[in-house]
């Protein structure tokens, strides 16, 4: 494993991908900065939050009126509700926007290739695919990247719903 090789592999993907592809790479590692970070909240974070919210729920004592104890449940499983979906709507942004990128380099290639055309007619091939290879590895980048962080973005919805409607039945069934 020559790491010369790698790197040089690389450069060569950026260099193909132009400054779309750039764009690409800051924006999904944002993504998967985010999603660490939203993980290591729900692995770390998360169960200290639902011992804090319990015990601050067992240190008042219940009244009587039914819909004010509801309305406690209510505040609390929307304070771990909040926390629990903490930068979901920019990751929801983020994966919608990188599919959108890759259709930016797309576009970009294809001007390129059209330039290509206009000045040297299709004679010079190794212009026009230096447009194409432009245009198929910033679309493939930015679909990758946006389906991958797809299965995550879902699968932390999943996990900030289910969390909420746990802990709610915990405050309901203690009451």
């Amino acid at each position: 494993m020559n790491w010369a090789n790698y790197i040089d592999g690389f450069a060569t993907l950026f260099e193909q991908g132009g400054v779309v592809l750039w764009a690409i790479l800051m924006a999904s590692l944002y993504m998967w900065i985010l999603l660490v970070e939203r993980y290591w909240f729900h692995w770390t974070q998360m169960p200290r939050l639902r011992e804090r919210l319990r015990s601050e729920w067992k240190s008042q004592p219940a009244t009587l009126a039914s819909n004010l104890t509801f309305r406690r449940i209510e505040a609390l499983v929307n304070d771990l509700r909040t926390e629990a979906n903490r930068n979901l709507l920019a990751l929801q942004a983020l994966v919608a926007i990188l599919p959108l990128l890759g259709l930016l380099g797309t576009v970009s290639g294809m001007i390129k290739v059209f330039e290509v055309i206009t000045i040297f007619g299709t004679g010079n091939t190794r212009g026009m695919a230096s447009g194409i290879s432009e245009a198929l590895v910033t679309t493939m980048a930015g679909l990758f990247t946006a389906l991958s962080g797809l299965y995550f973005v879902s699968d932390l919805e999943r996990r900030a719903k289910d969390i909420s409607r746990r802990f709610e039945a915990e405050l309901v069934e203690e009451q």
